[in-house]
């Protein structure tokens, strides 16, 4: 029985230290899209792969690693938040039966436990954020304690920890429901076109067709990046209304509708809003390896098969 009682809690540590290894595989890539987002004037001339050479010149191979501290820190408890909020949202939705497929179910239960584990750590983001954006020589903030108390009593207190929130949240929205419609598409399409050659009968039912494993995995993929891509303007909104007190030009951009206007007016779509969008494509690939490879050998580990 003791073995069981802690499954939850070790299945829990297996996916947050896989999180926390494939955060700090692709940090530097976080590192030089936030610097790109809300354009660094150190490195606001170069594109993705000079300023990634350009920062360890700059500042040394840590400098990449800036702001991944307090990335590390958020990572349990989002993951400990989101785990137990999708099963207590789960039962709620199926208690008001609604009368829709178990997909929707997991779906709604999914995107509204997201959105409570980014409100619950999102102080720890806005940190991060702060970190990550100071270039060597212009350190306002020391470390993570010392940036919380400075956005703390600097900036309105708890209120300060949340510019930017609107964003995020609206941002989720379409990335739940546009992977899940995407992906489902790309399904139906492939199974139509060359049942044979992209599927394989389902183990539950084999009247019923499933993808195979890659394929599956390709079409994860594909509906991430589609996903990502509608997405990528709120995240910029996001990482410029975090940054608020930072930048120049804060005052313009208070509110998210404001923020996307004038970096709209300031830098158009392609250098302003789609600006280091190609980092999140290069950046998926070795995460989510990265985060399969150590979540099956912490499996292994922790003794979870």
């Amino acid at each position: 029985a003791a073995r069981r009682d802690f499954y939850w809690l070790r299945s829990f540590i297996a996916g947050g230290v896989a999180g926390c290894c494939a955060k700090t595989t692709t940090a530097p890539l976080d590192r030089v899209k936030i610097l790109l987002q809300a354009h660094n004037h150190h490195y606001k001339h170069l594109g993705v792969f000079s300023t990634l050479c350009a920062v360890p010149k700059k500042e040394g191979y840590l400098g990449l690693y800036k702001g991944n501290g307090a990335m590390m820190i958020r990572i349990f408890p989002y993951g400990a938040i989101q785990f137990m909020a999708f099963d207590q949202y789960k039962k709620v939705v199926i208690k008001k039966q609604l009368g829709i497929s178990g997909h929707v179910h997991r779906l709604m239960a999914g995107s509204m436990a997201g959105i409570t584990a980014v409100i619950c750590t999102y102080p720890l983001d806005m940190v991060r954020v702060r970190l990550a954006f100071q270039v060597k020589g212009e350190h306002k903030y020391m470390g993570i304690i010392h940036a919380f108390k400075m956005i703390y009593t600097k900036e309105g207190g708890f209120s300060g920890f949340y510019r930017g929130l609107m964003p995020t949240i609206v941002g989720m929205a379409p990335y739940a429901g546009f992977s899940f419609f995407t992906f489902g598409t790309l399904k139906s399409i492939g199974l139509a076109q060359a049942p044979n050659l992209l599927g394989r009968p389902s183990l539950d039912n084999p009247d019923v067709l499933v993808l195979k494993t890659h394929v599956n995995l390709l079409c994860g993929g594909i509906a991430g990046a589609i996903a990502q891509t509608i997405s990528y303007p709120l995240d910029v909104t996001r990482r410029r209304m975090q940054l608020g007190a930072v930048l120049p030009d804060s005052e313009k951009c208070l509110t998210m509708v404001q923020t996307l206007k004038y970096v709209y007016q300031q830098h158009g779509i392609r250098r302003g809003l789609y600006r280091g969008l190609s980092l999140n494509y290069i950046r998926c690939i070795p995460s989510q390896a990265v985060a399969f490879t150590t979540y099956e050998l912490m499996k292994q580990f922790l003794h979870l098969n």
